[in-house]
């Protein structure tokens, strides 16, 4: 049976304060949105923190942006949802926050698309990096027009991150996905470097996507997810074996005149 619009309500007004307690916004930041049908948007205004709103503080906007219901006004980046709509018809609930760890990726112009963990792989693929656009303007969106149709989840440069689904704990799971996987990622860079998983394990985990349920939009795309077999193929590392290492050597020690 179809959830009544007071029960979307509730569910994104329960969202909004899943990402404000986990410290994915701050203040007034972020904003959530649910298409109700092919007319109508029900989101988050602007102007009100995502801790702190109850079910009437929503409004609801045509897919122009303009507001139709609601004594709130509209977030001036309701056009980034609307841009998603209308480019993916499956998707119904968006989610838009500043994850910490996710954001410091976006800000410091690095993708989340490094082959490390099979539930990533099967659930989002990778999460690229759109190019930086002012908020609330349509070079916001531009960098995000061909990423849209293939990824569920991106990273916003010096901005952000939105991720995207089939209702609006869907797009909220897969934001909780892109914060937790930065997290791993960073916590293996300081460690050293991750260790990346090759190809064939990569095409394993995209074949068996159907078998979790998982509804794709697109297999593995060149450079996202990276595999071990990307980073040998771009590496400056080189190898030799012993004997030709000692073969290595004793030229050397020759042309210095030592041997």
């Amino acid at each position: 049976m179809p959830k009544t619009e007071r029960e979307l309500r509730d569910e994104i007004v329960e969202v909004g304060r899943l990402v404000f307690q986990k410290g994915w916004v701050a203040a007034n930041d972020g904003n959530i949105s649910f298409r109700l049908d092919e007319g109508r948007v029900l989101c988050t205004p602007t102007m009100i923190c995502k801790g702190m709103m109850k079910p009437d503080d929503l409004i609801i906007v045509d897919l122009q942006g303009n507001k139709l219901e609601g004594r709130r006004e509209r977030t001036s980046e309701i056009m980034m949802h609307l841009t998603i709509y209308g480019l993916r018809p499956d998707v119904r609930a968006v989610v838009h926050a500043h994850p910490p760890v996710a954001t410091g990726f976006a800000t410091a112009g690095k993708s989340l698309n490094q082959a490390l963990l099979p539930e990533v792989i099967i659930g989002l693929g990778c999460v690229p990096l759109a190019a930086y656009g002012l908020p609330g303007t349509p070079a916001l969106t531009d960098p995000m027009l061909p990423l849209i149709p293939k990824y569920n989840a991106l990273l916003l440069a010096n901005h952000g991150a939105v991720s995207y689904g089939e209702d609006v704990f869907q797009a909220f799971f897969r934001m909780e996905t892109v914060e937790h996987f930065a997290r791993i990622n960073f916590v293996a860079e300081m460690l050293g470097g991750p260790t990346l998983l090759p190809k064939q394990e990569v095409d394993k985990l995209f074949d068996s996507r159907t078998r979790y349920g998982v509804k794709a939009r697109a297999g593995a795309e060149p450079g996202c997810p990276v595999t071990a077999d990307d980073s040998d193929a771009s590496s400056d590392k080189f190898v030799v074996t012993r004997e030709e290492l000692i073969a290595l050597v004793d030229e050397a020690l020759k042309a210095r005149g030592l041997a």
